[in-house]
């Protein structure tokens, strides 16, 4: 499970980037998405992965660490991927603006002509 979910955190990655290495400024912004994502994996991973384990601590058992999860990291995903949305919200109303302005939606301003 820890491959498959390392995978997942660098194809968000290795896409995030690319993305935002493109000159489109809709495509930078889809990046950055990628990029937040990857983070937020990166961030729940740190909680360690487990099954079948319950997040909060049961009274009546014998307090051990290793049964439970740790909601710290959880609680920081949920934020950031509030954050994230609302950046991202600013991010497409800025896009909205340029474009108006400029006419287009390269990150420089200027299209390529080819």
């Amino acid at each position: 499970m820890e491959l498959i979910y390392a995978l997942a955190i660098g194809i968000f990655c290795a896409c995030g980037v690319w993305l935002v290495l493109r000159p489109r400024t809709f495509q930078v912004i889809l990046g950055l998405a990628l990029l937040s994502y990857a983070t937020n994996l990166f961030i729940f991973a740190m909680g360690r992965l487990t099954l079948n384990r319950p997040p909060l601590i049961d009274p009546t058992a014998a307090f051990d660490a290793s049964r439970y999860d740790d909601p710290i990291p959880q609680a920081l995903v949920l934020t950031a991927i509030v954050i994230g949305f609302a950046t991202t919200a600013l991010f497409l109303v800025m896009l909205i603006a340029s474009r108006g302005f400029t006419g287009t939606d390269h990150v420089d301003g200027v299209e390529k002509k080819e």
